[in-house]
């Protein structure tokens, strides 16, 4: 298999995508976010003392999967279509966050996804720290991307 960030000397470089053409591409992204269900009731009650947790996150995850690039450093800066950040609090101590990020361009969107669900689970951290800093962030991963020459990738627990 082939790296395409490293040239033939073995340095990072920025793949050349000026070729691929602009294609329609999907990918969501998901987190969890464990905490004690206290802390979870204290969310659900709009009772965390910086405001509400869930609008915050969103707006969190948004914003980064618009940044991306400046924080990956070979991600091309891409023309976003749509982000969207889902969080959903599941019973007894769980954040599940989701992400879907779009575009119609000559790369793809995943690392758009994984970065806007990393920033909106942290987010979460964050807004909830000073009554839980035993938090623990898991299972950040891809679970589907569409578009693309190496074409669509569904994880198993996902199809």
């Amino acid at each position: 298999m082939e790296l395409t960030h490293l040239d033939k000397d073995g340095k990072a470089v920025m793949v050349d995508i000026s070729q691929k053409p602009a294609t329609e591409r999907v990918a969501v992204a998901t987190a969890i976010v464990r905490m004690r269900p206290e802390t979870l009731a204290l969310i659900r009650e709009d009772r965390i003392k910086k405001g509400d947790v869930f609008a915050c996150a969103r707006i969190a995850g948004i914003m980064a999967a618009k940044r991306t690039s400046d924080l990956i450093p070979m991600c091309h800066p891409i023309p976003i279509t749509s982000a969207a950040v889902e969080l959903r609090a599941v019973d007894p101590d769980v954040v599940e966050v989701t992400t879907t990020v779009k575009t119609t361009y000559s790369t793809g969107v995943e690392m758009e996804a994984l970065t806007a669900v990393s920033v909106a689970a942290l987010t979460v951290y964050d807004m909830c720290k000073s009554v839980d800093r035993g938090m623990v962030i898991d299972k950040i991963q891809l679970m589907r991307k569409s578009g693309g020459k190496s074409g669509d990738f569904i994880r198993e627990e996902h199809k």
